[in-house]
């Protein structure tokens, strides 16, 4: 209570710059929570949805066998990787042999087989989806970053400004009495306070959302080496 009581005597006792740069630091805020809140709503829904087909896609007998089964259609996440992926995959497949696969059917004469090149294609299309589904998920954390760093250095931009013009007026009133700068230099503070007490918390949910980020790409990055080492098991060289 006393800390507010102080923030809002200083801030009506500030210049105009200051207040200013208030409004902008309070501004950056409500920015700043607004995205914080749709990024930690939007990671919690991959999260749950990567462990959820990573579940599904363990009890398959075969890379295939999920997208014959579900067909999925997912438009992100771990699920629309491996979509991608599946799809690469029966293109550089005959069309003949892509209808029994599809059809989950076998294919006895062994014609499913892919060369080393074609599986590095293949592979090309698995990491170019995970690097764009890294860059999707990623999307709102330099922002948050961006917001925490700025808003002490514009706290501190208005506390020299504040103080260079307290000291201004000191010089021309030609006096130094304490009672009389002290004002000033109180409300000269007042930035450089509303820009902490927006920074600290605002570094603290970008660790734990990074941490959770960091999490999902570990998972990522792990199913894509296991999917790309099982198309290589299962297709490459096959029936050669």
């Amino acid at each position: 209570m006393i800390l507010a009581n102080s923030l809002i005597n200083g801030f009506l006792g500030s210049n105009l710059t200051g207040k200013v740069l208030v409004c902008i630091q309070l501004g950056g805020s409500v920015l700043m929570v607004m995205t914080i809140l749709g990024k930690w709503k939007a990671l919690a829904s991959v999260f749950s949805k990567t462990r959820r087909f990573l579940h599904d896609f363990a009890t398959c007998h075969d890379v295939l066998e999920y997208y014959v089964q579900r067909r999925p259609n997912a438009v992100y996440g771990l699920e629309w990787i491996y979509k991608e992926t599946c799809e690469r995959l029966l293109k550089m497949l005959r069309p003949d042999v892509r209808s029994l696969l599809v059809g989950n059917q076998t294919d006895g004469n062994g014609a499913a087989a892919l060369t080393a090149r074609e599986v590095e294609l293949v592979r090309g299309t698995c990491e170019h989806a995970l690097d764009e589904e890294e860059i999707r998920i990623e999307r709102g954390m330099a922002f948050i970053a961006t917001i925490v760093a700025l808003e002490p250095m514009v706290g501190l931009l208005g506390t020299v400004w504040g103080v260079l013009d307290a000291f201004a007026e000191m010089g021309t009133a030609g006096s130094a009495n304490l009672a009389t700068i002290a004002p000033s230099i109180s409300a000269a503070l007042v930035t450089t306070v509303v820009g902490l007490l927006i920074a600290i918390p605002g570094l603290v949910c970008f660790n734990m959302m990074n941490a959770k980020l960091r999490g999902i790409t570990s998972d990522m990055e792990g199913f894509s080496d296991e999917l790309m080492g099982r198309i290589a098991c299962e297709f490459q060289g096959k029936g050669a």
